[in-house]
Formats: C-alpha cells, structure tokens, sequence
C-alpha cells in the first residue's frame, strides 16, 4: 500500500519555503523512483503555499518516514508538523472514465 505523506507548513515560513525549495525540488527528482504524485497545498492567504502533500510508492513504512525526514524543507525548518500514513488508491482519473 503506497503512504501519503502531508506536511503543513509553520506559519510564516513562506520566505523559507521559497529559500530551500531549490534543494527540495533537486531531491525530489533524487527520489522520482518513489513519488505517485506530489504538489505543494495552496491554503495560506491569497492562495500561497502552505505545505505540501506527496504519494510514495513504497510499502515500507520506514522508507516513508526516511523520506519525509529527509526532505530539506523538513531539516530546514519550514514544516510545523509532518504527517506519514498508509494511503489507499481507491479513486483516480482513469478510474472514473469506465
């Protein structure tokens, strides 16, 4: 089963954010073997990033928390809380075509 992982942003790291996010897009691509999907939320005000939310596809548990605790935004500080957890692909684009 793949983990989503979905990571909130602490409030007013939107600078930071923008500071780390070049080492944080070149270790996504470092980890593209991993990644379903992933895209940053756009909650904040005026619709600005808020945090983000990524699908891994792995079934290792720990390969998931490896992961997001090593996401420079995470060693940088950007996120105020961080969220690994089992995700069921039940609904998707293709699915719903049939």
């Amino acid at each position: 089963m793949p983990y989503a992982i979905i990571a909130r942003d602490k409030p007013g790291a939107l600078d930071k954010r923008v500071e780390h996010r070049p080492a944080h897009v070149e270790y996504l691509k470092s980890k593209m073997d991993l990644i379903m999907a992933g895209g940053a939320t756009t909650g904040g005000p005026d619709e600005t990033m808020d945090g983000s939310l990524l699908i891994l596809d792995t079934e290792d548990r720990a390969v998931a928390e490896d992961f997001a605790k090593n996401d420079p935004f995470a060693l940088n500080g950007v996120f105020e809380a961080v969220i690994v957890t089992p995700w069921r692909k039940t609904i998707w684009e293709k699915a719903l075509q049939g």
